[in-house]
């Protein structure tokens, strides 16, 4: 299930964002770099986050509640860690 949703992820940010870094290192990128790309961008970012933390048993199927519920908890404690990765505050967030 991770792979797939990594893989159209990626599919969906070459194909929609060619201005969109090629790379993005969720370890390194911060809370408050993350706020700051456009809602297209943090979208997809959490597309492949609510993917990654799924189990593997997880139907296939797109909860866009609950990728928005991820998305204001992670916006929220980005708000309040600005310098932490967005990859350490999705674990804290998403990773539960």
């Amino acid at each position: 299930m991770k792979s797939l949703s990594a893989i159209l992820a990626i599919a969906f940010a070459l194909a929609a964002q060619p201005a969109l870094a090629q790379k993005i290192d969720l370890s390194d990128l911060s809370c408050k770099q993350f706020t700051a790309y456009n809602k297209e961008n943090t979208g997809i970012i959490l597309m492949w986050l609510d993917g990654y933390y799924r189990s593997k048993d997880d139907a296939a199927v797109i909860d866009f509640d609950r990728m928005g519920k991820n998305g204001a908890k992670l916006a929220s404690y980005c708000a309040d860690n600005p310098d932490t990765s967005v990859g350490k505050a999705a674990e804290k967030v998403m990773g539960q």
